[in-house]
């Protein structure tokens, strides 16, 4: 089970800003989705999302991107 799975580590939507739904394009979490708070009113340039075995690195696929979501490619595991 990965951080993001588990309820009782989400951190109350009252505590954080807007987010953003990121799509994950390719790599080990290919298909899979989170929740990410936006940076200065955009989605952050790179994330970190654990899966069964690690830390994966991705970042933004466009530079240019629109509406509640923006799509992630793999860089490296961390």
């Amino acid at each position: 089970m990965s951080e993001f799975e588990n309820p009782s580590q989400a951190t109350p939507a009252a505590e954080i800003g807007p987010t953003i739904t990121a799509m994950f394009k390719d790599g080990p979490l290919a298909g899979a989705s989170i929740e990410a708070e936006v940076v200065e009113g955009r989605p952050p340039k790179t994330l970190d999302a654990a899966d069964d075995e690690g830390t994966c690195r991705y970042c933004l696929a466009g530079w240019v991107q629109s509406g509640r979501s923006a799509v992630y490619t793999f860089l490296y595991r961390v």
